[in-house]
């Protein structure tokens, strides 16, 4: 640069922000919000169509009016439906959420071999939850499964036949098999904790377990609350899972709303009500992302140092 060259005037913006004043950025979003339309909002109106028709699946679309609302919403089995949705969301987030950040605080460290452990915790995710169940529900097997082929008679119960058994397998299942990846989220977050933070705090002489719930905690409050938004928003649409492993049973014991809508729309061939209850899904997940993130209090994307 010539030593002769203008300085540059006090306010000028750089040319990042001249570009994006310019609408340069703005363009780079065409193409998420393309995808986002065509794959997110254009399925959510059709589905909010169809759930105003009287639709088989395979015939003409006639318009109904709010018939398949009225025969969802007067239908009892769907608050049970969803009674059993919210016990499943609750249920699974009270298993995952202290055990996830426990193994993510653990593999935050920088010891060789947990990075092998990091690996290992992590297959599960890999697998398909239609795989998972099929082998859980040949793993409990009372009479070829785990417990006879071993002879303990705690595994020959029949899990999968009483309610609350099936239940407390479906959630035990839904844990095993998504705790990895909330882990890997916990672990990211607790890396962006600055060290002095926890060097501070050893030279006041505090402990592992005091400087857990005094720094690591309080600094993973935003990180906790995209992870359980992630894990409710996720559990209503457990399906496949649930589907292969109990098919909603005992009775209803397990009949969540998404199994619920798949039984009434491709099962009984009633497209309307199957679409009312995705609509339904749609406004209840929203409903607890806005409330998940009203808890949190604040802008979710913070700094973690706000809590220092």
């Amino acid at each position: 640069m010539s030593a002769f060259a203008t300085p540059a005037r006090r306010g000028t913006p750089p040319a990042a922000t001249r570009e994006a004043r310019g609408g340069v950025l703005p363009w780079l979003a065409v193409p998420a919000l393309a995808i986002f339309v065509a794959f997110g909002v254009i399925p959510l109106v059709g589905v909010l169509f169809l759930s105003f028709t009287s639709w088989d699946g395979l015939g003409d679309i006639q318009m109904s009016g709010l018939t398949s609302w009225w025969a969802v919403l007067g239908d009892p089995g769907l608050l049970h439906a969803l009674w059993v949705t919210l016990l499943v969301m609750a249920a699974s987030w009270a298993v995952q959420t202290p055990i996830s950040i426990l193994i993510g605080v653990f593999l935050a460290g920088h010891q060789r071999y947990r990075a092998l452990l990091a690996v290992l915790y992590f297959i599960p995710l890999l697998l398909s939850s239609a795989a998972v169940a099929i082998a859980y529900k040949a793993l409990l097997d009372p009479n070829f499964g785990l417990g006879a082929g071993l002879h303990i008679g705690l595994l020959t119960q029949d899990w999968l036949g009483e309610p609350f058994l099936a239940f407390s397998v479906v959630i035990f299942v839904v844990s095993w098999q998504f705790i990895p990846f909330h882990s890997l989220i916990y672990q990211g977050g607790v890396r962006q904790i600055p060290r002095s933070m926890y060097e501070a705090a050893e030279l006041d002489g505090a402990g592992r377990v005091r400087k857990f719930f005094s720094i690591t905690l309080p600094q993973l409050k935003y990180t906790i609350i995209t992870s359980s938004t992630l894990m409710v928003v996720g559990s209503l649409t457990f399906f496949d899972l649930i589907f292969v492993l109990t098919a909603g049973g005992p009775g209803d014991a397990t009949r969540v709303l998404a199994l619920d809508m798949y039984k009434r729309g491709f099962q009984a061939n009633l497209m309307g009500p199957a679409s009312a209850i995705a609509v339904i899904l749609v406004l209840v997940g929203l409903a607890l992302a806005l409330l998940l993130r009203r808890l949190g209090g604040g802008d979710a994307g913070a700094s973690q140092m706000e809590g220092a």
